[in-house]
């Protein structure tokens, strides 16, 4: 059964719930989320002992703003319409991920999952095949140098992807601008203190690693096919990793029927779990498999 089968055959009262957005479960999960993300930025400002430990946790938390910006794009941590814009803008800066531009680049993805030529996240390009292809996928390099272009791109009005509307075009302009002015702010701000490197730039430059592991995990070793089912992965693992990444392990799940809010995800598993093709038992797990895939 592929997944528009199985979605086809979800009770119409178990979909309706299943689609069911909440204001307050996405507050809950930010709120949690931010308190977590405050403790670490004190423990650097303030200097506590041993606060050097406390860069890689911050810049996991910081980079993991990428599955939360991804969530907004779909409109589904909230009920509300203007906070899930509101939230995807605000959690764009830190990463540098223009949240109008990243809607359509994502709902190009879902449309061509996997899809060799057509699915922008591979760019027409094959996923890291050896190691210095994997070191490099690692590092984030082609992550921050792809971001820095489109950003300046966007800025001076070079929005030429198929995929992007042209009716967005000048907010994709403006919010690249905007982007551009709070960087160059954060640069000048170096001027008068060095917070600005130890809070943002040294965290999210440290964990960079652990994020391209995560998402690697979404599609590495998955067949190109239009079965969501199979050309996702669900990687089970442990309620920190889920929290981080706001359910997003359930990959699968969320590929076969995006309208399904984060927080409704392990509930839509029950459903999918005997029909799922490309499964991991955790990070380690994929890690192992794709580098002896890469060996071969």
């Amino acid at each position: 059964m592929d997944h528009r089968a199985l979605i086809a055959s979800l009770p119409a009262e178990a979909k309706d719930r299943l689609q069911m957005r909440s204001d307050a479960a996405g507050l809950r999960h930010l709120v949690l989320y931010l308190l977590v993300l405050s403790a670490t930025s004190t423990g650097i400002a303030v200097q506590i002992p041993l606060w050097p430990l406390l860069i890689l946790p911050q810049g996991v938390l910081l980079v993991f703003l990428f599955t939360l910006s991804h969530e907004c794009t779909h409109k589904t941590p909230f009920r509300t319409g203007w906070m899930n814009d509101a939230v995807g803008h605000l959690v764009s800066i830190p990463i540098a991920l223009p949240f109008t531009w990243f809607r359509y680049f994502h709902l190009a993805h879902h449309k061509w999952t996997n899809h060799p030529d057509k699915d922008p996240e591979l760019g027409g390009k094959p996923r890291p095949d050896s190691w210095p292809s994997l070191m490099i996928y690692l590092s984030g390099w082609p992550y921050w140098s792809g971001m820095a272009r489109v950003v300046i791109s966007n800025a001076m009005g070079r929005i030429e992807a198929p995929y992007l509307p042209y009716r967005q075009h000048k907010a994709m302009r403006i919010e690249a601008r905007v982007l551009l002015a709070i960087y160059a702010l954060a640069g000048a701000s170096l001027l008068v203190s060095p917070l600005v490197v130890s809070l943002w730039l040294l965290p999210v430059l440290v964990a960079q690693p652990v994020l391209r592991l995560y998402l690697l995990a979404e599609h590495g070793l998955c067949p190109p096919v239009a079965n969501m089912l199979e050309n996702s992965r669900t990687t089970f693992t442990n309620r920190l990793v889920r929290f981080l990444a706001w359910n997003m392990p359930y990959h699968a799940e969320h590929h076969a029927f995006p309208n399904v809010p984060f927080h409704q995800l392990p509930t839509l598993h029950d459903w999918t779990k005997a029909h799922l093709k490309s499964t991991s038992d955790g990070y380690s797990e994929f890690t192992s498999d794709y580098v002896r895939s890469m060996e071969r």
